[in-house]
């Protein structure tokens, strides 16, 4: 009977401590999963800095005294949250005279505004043409500024005249917006002088 007694109680034993053990590798599993997991990284929220709005077939006009001055084209617009635009296709400017004539026309690959300036830049093999002096004008960008009816580039220019086929080349140059007025700032290139002179 002792026997007996011993073998269930041996057997109560031998379960508490399965259930003892069993526990044990439990909590212990558990906390090695705690320690080995990575911490949580927080995710940086990156704000937005696209377009806001985008447009097509743009056509802006700048009229003074209810007289039309510049009227500037393009495909497409972005417009940015701080009021930037960027014009990632052709653009197509042009100056009228006080008459209404077409002046000068400008066309490039692309363009943007930058509203904290009021400038515009356009770029990519930039063609100015002055209708009344019958010249061209090339270069990969140009700025003008509304405010004070300039235009400006420190890049290299070429200006072609279709009347004395003269080739000015220079870097840098300074104009008014209708060209009728322009300086090259390092100029070079083939001028014809008339005898005498």
């Amino acid at each position: 009977m002792e026997n007996i007694a011993c073998r269930i109680k041996n057997r109560e034993v031998t379960r508490i401590k399965a259930v003892f053990y069993s526990t044990l590798f439990i909590l212990h599993s558990s906390y090695l999963l705690l320690a080995c997991e990575e911490p949580k990284q927080t995710r940086k929220v990156v704000p937005y800095s696209g377009p806001i709005e985008e447009i097509n077939d743009v056509k802006l006009l700048y009229s003074e005294a209810a007289k039309l001055k510049v009227r500037l084209t393009t495909p497409k617009q972005f417009r940015y949250i701080n009021d930037d635009r960027k014009y990632p296709k052709p653009v197509n400017i042009v100056f009228y005279s006080p008459t209404g004539e077409e002046v000068t026309t400008i066309r490039s690959d692309s363009g943007r505004y930058d509203k904290g300036k009021d400038l515009y830049v356009v770029m990519g093999h930039v063609v100015v043409i002055n209708k009344q002096k019958q010249e061209k004008l090339l270069t990969p960008e140009l700025y003008w500024k509304p405010q004070t009816k300039k235009v400006y580039t420190d890049k290299r220019v070429t200006i072609l005249s279709q009347l004395t086929g003269e080739k000015l080349y220079g870097i840098g140059l300074d104009a008014n917006q209708d060209f009728s007025q322009y300086s090259i700032r390092k100029p070079s290139g083939v001028f014809n002088v008339e005898p005498g002179i």
